[in-house]
């Protein structure tokens, strides 16, 4: 009688502690082509990693707009914003037990496809009349996350909803 009351007891503790763990051990796919896992709930935090498009990283906490996460294989933990995620499991491979889980051929199109030199031909050849110089300069800007530490800091300066 005793065995069957602990046998009893051991698949209560089991079934109750399981939701615990699954929760604790939630994944998100990344959703965009390359994203940064920073420091902090900030697009201003240091970045720790760098995730590409499909990998699977763990949740462990929102705060907002953004999710704290940790990526396997990298020992990074910290925060990616949460357009950058999502709930689906992206397989770019996906084989026949996989499909409806996978990605839809739509949507790993557009992923990949975003605004590239061929889009942009395109784009430039149906609007022949359109000046694109100014674009092109912008585009070759590029502002490290020190000079913009640097600004914020001189100008003192706070981001709404970030950390310096």
């Amino acid at each position: 009688m005793m065995n069957i009351n602990k046998t009893v007891m051991m698949i209560f503790l089991v079934l109750c502690l399981t939701p615990v763990y699954a929760f604790g051990q939630q994944m998100m796919s990344v959703q965009v082509k390359s994203g940064d896992v920073r420091s902090a709930p900030s697009f201003l935090g240091a970045i720790l990693a760098k995730v590409s498009y499909g990998d699977r990283l763990f949740v462990h906490e929102e705060k907002e707009a953004w999710v704290k996460v940790s990526v396997p294989g990298k020992k990074a933990e910290g925060w990616i914003h949460s357009s950058a995620l999502t709930s689906k499991i992206i397989m770019l491979q996906a084989g026949a037990s996989d499909v409806k889980q996978a990605a839809s051929s739509s949507e790993i199109a557009l992923a990949g496809k975003g605004f590239n030199k061929q889009v942009e031909k395109e784009f430039r050849d149906k609007n022949p009349s359109l000046d694109f110089v100014t674009i092109d300069k912008m585009e070759k800007i590029s502002v490290s996350q020190s000079d913009i530490q640097d600004f914020l800091k001189a100008g003192e300066l706070s981001p709404k909803g970030g950390s310096k």
